[in-house]
């Protein structure tokens, strides 16, 4: 039975979530002096503080201190009045949890006390949660066997109905606007409108208008009123991709909405307020950003509230052969095509591919293969990867005469070469070499053989 303390001065408040956390199966105590709090936590150990964040004599914010700089793994959640969210914004970048609104839903406060919980009991126990390495796993639209992925599979389900600001890190083509929409998804604001911008694909000049929305005759070509993108989303998720690109002056706008969730139309007089979730994604440092003054630090911190890593597709290296055979399947029945395998050879190739231009890439070479190939197998020669990414693999610039080639031969030239290559690179060591290869080192050593290397 997990034991949970109540710190909140409001006798009414602090009985309510004791009747209610005690009907879920929680051991409760509840206090309403946070000064005594203090002395409690010190000689007992609970597994979650619930705490008003203002209470005369000592504040929410210092109770924290305090209770973290007592026991660092503390886990501890914020009940907030609406005016003090950005005092709660504070608490998170001191380590709390997470926060709930007063007067917000009940059952929105039990998923947060179930998730913080959760994650308590992983700390205790010092494990990391079973995810099988070698299980293909599908969600909302992603697949993936790697640990991370699977990893970040579960953080969507217990992040996305918290209140709590999100901020996707990732390169390019990683599947950022994916996440997003699973975020959504899973969301109790599933059945409202998901919008999605690309902050960086709409001018500067139209980007304030197209966020905001404007009135008649405040600029020309303004014929009619019209909304934005913040108040299309109203009720449901608004997600914000390349939020690194915003110009100094929109950034000043953006944080006002995500602070008071209110805005103006450009040319109106009265502020719209709007009950939107907020994600944004980036592909930049926007540390680095910070720290250079290119971005606003008060607005960085405001969105990053809870921020989740997208790997590239070159460190989910097992992952890559799901993806093959996924958009195989996609790009033959689009084109008509029945191909439906890729050669062993070929797959090598693109395991040991660096993709810069991760998933987005991949897809795009596995759709130009499938176009452009004749047989009913995906062949080394089909696959267009830039030379600077192959780690030394050749480009298939063969050409077909009328005559025909002799496949066999020409492939063992290629494969000559990066036997070759990974044998210079590792200077002469047949173990690394094979490595490096992704092959075993009895198989390589057939293959030097073979095709007569030294």
């Amino acid at each position: 039975m997990a034991k949970i303390l109540v710190v909140d001065d409001d006798q009414g408040m602090r009985e309510f979530m004791e009747i209610m956390l005690v009907q879920e199966g929680y051991d409760v105590t509840s206090i309403g002096e946070p000064v005594k709090a203090i002395d409690l936590c010190r000689k007992n150990a609970f597994d979650l503080i619930i705490t008003d964040l203002k209470m005369p004599k000592i504040s929410g914010l210092d109770f924290l201190k305090v209770i973290k700089d007592q026991r660092p793994d503390a886990i501890v959640i914020l009940i907030t009045g609406y005016a003090s969210g950005e005092t709660a914004i504070k608490a998170m970048k001191e380590g709390a949890y997470d926060y709930v609104e007063k007067g917000g839903s009940i059952e929105e406060l039990k998923k947060v006390v179930r998730s913080a919980l959760q994650k308590k009991g992983l700390i205790e126990n010092n494990i990391e949660e079973k995810l099988p390495a070698d299980t293909a796993s599908s969600f909302c639209g992603m697949i993936g066997t790697n640990r991370e992925m699977l990893k970040i599979f579960t953080t969507i389900k217990k992040v996305s109905d918290t209140l709590a600001n999100i901020l996707i890190l990732g390169e390019s083509g990683t599947g950022k606007e994916l996440v997003a929409s699973a975020i959504h998804e899973n969301s109790s604001r599933s059945k409202k409108p998901f919008v999605a911008i690309n902050s960086g694909g709409i001018p500067e000049n139209l980007l304030e208008s197209e966020l905001f929305g404007y009135m008649k005759g405040s600029f020309t070509g303004a014929y009619a009123d019209k909304a934005g993108f913040f108040e299309m989303a109203r009720g449901g998720t608004i997600f914000l991709d390349e939020i690194g690109e915003l110009s100094p002056s929109l950034q000043v706008k953006l944080l006002r909405v995500v602070q008071e969730r209110t805005f103006r139309r450009i040319g109106g007089s009265e502020d719209i307020k709007v009950d939107v979730r907020i994600i944004s994604a980036t592909n930049q440092n926007l540390k680095e950003k910070v720290r250079k003054g290119e971005f606003r630090e008060d607005l960085y911190y405001r969105l990053n509230v809870i921020p989740i890593h997208l790997p590239p597709l070159r460190e989910r290296k097992e992952d890559i052969p799901l993806f093959i055979n996924h958009f195989i399947s996609k790009y033959a029945q689009m084109f008509g095509k029945e191909i439906r395998d890729i050669s062993s050879y070929a797959m090598e190739l693109l395991t040991n591919y660096a993709f810069p231009g991760n998933i987005r890439e991949l897809e795009n070479i596995i759709e130009r293969s499938v176009a452009m190939e004749s047989s009913n197998i995906i062949l080394p020669e089909s696959l267009t990867l830039h030379p600077e990414a192959s780690s030394g693999v050749p480009r298939f610039d063969i050409e077909i005469t009328d005559k025909g080639i002799d496949l066999n031969a020409e492939l063992g030239k290629i494969e000559k070469i990066m036997i070759e290559k990974a044998l210079q690179k590792t200077n002469g060591s047949k173990v690394k070499a094979a490595e490096l290869l992704n092959v075993t080192f009895d198989s390589l050593r057939y293959r030097i053989e073979k095709l007569g290397i030294e």
